[in-house]
């Protein structure tokens, strides 16, 4: 099993530090900026493919002639970033393999597939050489104590580079639209949030400052926040560095896909409910009343300013 991270300008996406952890510290690190990438404590032995700006269809070509070539290339292991998850089909049909998408759990003969939003957790048994993407913050990561044995690589010559989409324009991000996965900053609702117009409120204070809406298994089973927002073992796992929720009881199921924000902010009536004793700053407040007071506030400033 290998571990491929793409990478941009030297930056590793989320998940890249557990995809290497599930393939033992075995990685190719492949794309733009690779000689400026930090791995030491996340590898134990690595590739570095420079292979400049994306473009998915050169870069199969050239990834998959160094698949080919490589003793640990069998088993194929992404991160289920933006870039992981559009290259490793183009990766499993060049290479004419299976592809595992939205792993919580690989290994040579057993993989474990969310599905359905991650309302359900599918056990694959692979009988030969894969494609896999993993979730982030599905499996945590490793330290490695030694610093990596890294060498830089020279991608094969490839057979045909095929045809890559113009760019016509890159947009900047829209937070409400982020994978759930890859936001920094979460705020989160609950049961002791009272309607649906609540969630839409929550997006918006979100949107403010910057962050992310989700949401617990309770509140999209009432079919008021879509499946993509849950947060919980059985959703989208995350690993935010500010957690901030508005009415969560903290459930084992919601904490546990919470990974280990630097902060954690609640706002309960129960102060002693899980969600409260887990926080770093826990207001004994209704939720409700809270999130209002909150978006008076920014529409006050807003006036403020101009």
């Amino acid at each position: 099993m290998i571990a491929l991270v793409p990478i941009r300008d030297g930056v590793l996406p989320a998940g890249a530090s557990e995809a290497i952890a599930e393939c033992d510290g075995r990685a190719i690190i492949a794309g733009s900026g690779t000689g400026s990438v930090d791995l030491d404590g996340l590898a134990a032995k690595v590739r570095l493919v420079e292979l400049g700006p994306v473009e998915p269809a050169r870069w199969t070509a050239a990834l998959t002639a160094l698949l080919r070539q490589v003793d640990d290339g069998d088993i194929v292991v992404l991160p289920h970033s933006p870039d992981g998850r559009d290259l490793a089909p183009h990766l499993a049909l060049a290479l004419d393999r299976p592809l595992l998408a939205g792993a919580t759990e690989v290994s040579e003969h057993r993989v474990r597939v969310a599905r359905r939003g991650g309302l359900e957790l599918h056990e694959q048994r692979p009988t030969g050489p894969f494609v896999a993407t993993l979730q982030p913050g599905a499996r945590g990561a490793v330290t490695f104590a030694a610093p990596p044995e890294a060498e830089q690589v020279e991608a094969p010559p490839a057979d045909g580079p095929g045809h890559d989409a113009h760019v016509v324009e890159v947009l900047p991000p829209d937070v409400r639209t982020m994978d759930l996965a890859e936001a920094r900053r979460i705020v989160g609702g609950g049961a002791g949030l009272q309607t649906e117009q609540r969630f839409e409120q929550l997006d918006r204070f979100a949107a403010a400052i910057g962050g992310v809406m989700g949401a617990t298994r309770v509140i999209t089973d009432r079919g008021w926040v879509h499946h993509d927002r849950q947060i919980g073992t059985t959703g989208v796992v995350v690993d935010p560095v500010v957690y901030l929720s508005f009415g969560v009881s903290g459930a084992v199921q919601h904490t546990s896909g919470l990974g280990a924000p630097d902060h954690i902010i609640s706002v309960n009536t129960d102060p002693h409910c899980p969600m409260m004793t887990m926080s770093d700053l826990a207001i004994v407040a209704d939720a409700n009343e809270t999130l209002d007071e909150l978006l008076q506030l920014l529409a006050d400033d807003q006036v403020a300013n101009g």
